[in-house]
């Protein structure tokens, strides 16, 4: 067992860790999709109720979960309540799928900021750039292991000198590319021959809320996007806030630590927006805004840093590290908490876990990338689309047991063991927390009727 299990030097180092955690590849290429998507304001009015209500309930839970148990995701669940222990199977399978093909898409977050600190602006830009890249043999796998490397790299230096120290260093690195891009694409305008469209412009469109066409079926769809944004994006049902929680202090206030974790994760998704909607609206127009996902990041945002001309090389390599160590906090999290319970179950040392966890992560990262080539294949999906091994190793971690975890969680706490296990730990060195009710109410109904309605959504058995 490691020496220094619990070892946070402190609030800030904790705090900023969970938001490296929380601001990832979703934050950048979903939540400017759903902004955009949901009629602007009235998505992100939407977002900021559930944060405080829905997200807080949820952060609280799994950090206290961690302080109180001391224990990686694997054991915590169990050392609650013996009945309750297979949750800890799933939570720590949850992230062993996901940090594969996590690592393959840093991969090609890396490969287009290589582009672009290279100049390459033009051949990033065609229309087959991407899909060529991806569908190679050898450049997926080189840069999948370099990420790979890169992020066991920090695991293998530990909680102090490599998860808390680098994220002292990167949080702030990533929060000024953040602000700093976010500014720049305020003043930016552009002439297509038949309208000027300014940054301001595309400002009024991602915050005015557009209620011309809302009806109730579509704010009822508002609010499931806002709320599974929301629940990926702050890292909960993957072990990652347990795992981190058992290294917190004793002494450090929860609810405080929740409440930045979440203004932190919130501010960077909402500047996210700015940085993409902005762009996108004044290059390429409304149509260009219903891009998400990958095509989103890797070939519409190079088209926007084309047509901002000289500046487009400097602007899209800023934006490309930015997504970088956005990457690599939430993978560097996704890893430990794997790490945490594999150092557990078997008794390794870290370094021991770091490099077989890293091999395995290595293994089957290859084999998600030979998806798209060696073993392409199409296979349908439960909500209407079809997908390659990287969509099937997703659904099966997102859509299925991250759902699973948290609903499981939530019954746990509200009706096993009592909301007071929470609530206690929460307020164990005397914090005042006023919401104690608020908050019963929340894990016992409220929120696993939220989880299961998303739930169903996402299997496409609820259609809104």
């Amino acid at each position: 067992m490691e020496k220094k299990r619990n070892s946070f030097s402190g609030t800030i180092g904790f705090v900023l860790a969970s938001a490296g955690s929380a601001i990832g590849l979703g934050n950048i290429w979903r939540f400017p999709y759903f902004a955009a998507k949901n009629g602007g304001g009235v998505f992100l009015a939407t977002y900021l109720v559930l944060l405080v209500t829905f997200g807080i309930t949820l952060l609280i839970t799994e950090i206290s979960i961690g302080r109180r148990t001391k224990h990686s995701p694997l054991k915590a669940y169990g050392t609650l309540s013996s009945k309750w222990r297979w949750i800890g199977v799933f939570s720590t399978l949850v992230p062993f799928l996901i940090l594969p093909y996590y690592c393959v898409i840093g991969g090609w977050v890396l490969k287009y900021f290589v582009v672009f600190l290279t100049g390459q602006l033009d051949a990033a830009v065609d229309s087959g750039f991407f899909g060529a890249y991806i569908t190679g043999m050898a450049e997926p796998l080189v840069f999948m292991a370099i990420y790979v490397f890169l992020t066991a790299f920090v695991i293998y230096r530990g909680i102090n000198e490599g998860i808390e120290k680098l994220s002292k260093i990167l949080m702030p690195i990533l929060l000024l590319l953040i602000i700093g891009i976010a500014c720049f694409c305020l003043t930016i305008s552009h002439d297509d021959g038949t309208v000027v469209r300014t940054g301001l412009d595309g400002l009024k469109v991602y915050l005015v809320p557009d209620i011309s066409d809302m009806t109730l079926g579509a704010f009822l769809s508002v609010v499931l996007d806002a709320m599974g944004q929301l629940f990926f994006s702050i890292s909960v049902a993957m072990g990652i806030m347990i795992a981190y929680g058992s290294y917190f202090d004793d002494h450090g206030d929860i609810f405080k630590s929740a409440v930045q974790i979440e203004f932190f994760d919130t501010f960077a998704a909402f500047l996210a927006g700015v940085m993409i909607i902005l762009p996108v609206y004044v290059f390429l127009g409304k149509d260009g805004m219903s891009a998400s996902g990958p095509s989103l990041l890797f070939m519409s945002m190079p088209n926007v840093f084309n047509s901002m001309g000289a500046a487009g090389h400097i602007v899209g390599a800023a934006f490309f590290l930015m997504v970088f160590f956005a990457a690599l906090t939430s993978s560097i999290s996704i890893m430990e908490a794997v790490i945490a319970s594999l150092m557990e179950a078997f008794s390794w040392s870290r370094e021991k876990a770091t490099v077989i966890e890293g091999i395995v992560a290595v293994a089957i990262g290859t084999l998600v990338c030979l998806g798209y080539n060696v073993f392409y294949f199409e296979a349908p999906m439960p909500h209407g689309a079809t997908g390659q091994i990287l969509d099937i190793f997703d659904f099966l971690s997102n859509n299925i047991f991250m759902p699973i975890v948290a609903i499981a969680t939530c019954f746990l706490i509200g009706w096993g063991v009592g909301p007071k296990t929470v609530l206690d730990e929460v307020t164990k060195n005397g914090e005042p927390f006023r919401c104690k009710w608020f908050y019963s109410v929340m894990i016992r109904y409220i929120v696993p009727f939220l989880l299961l309605v998303l739930f169903m959504q996402s299997l496409g058995l609820l259609k809104v």
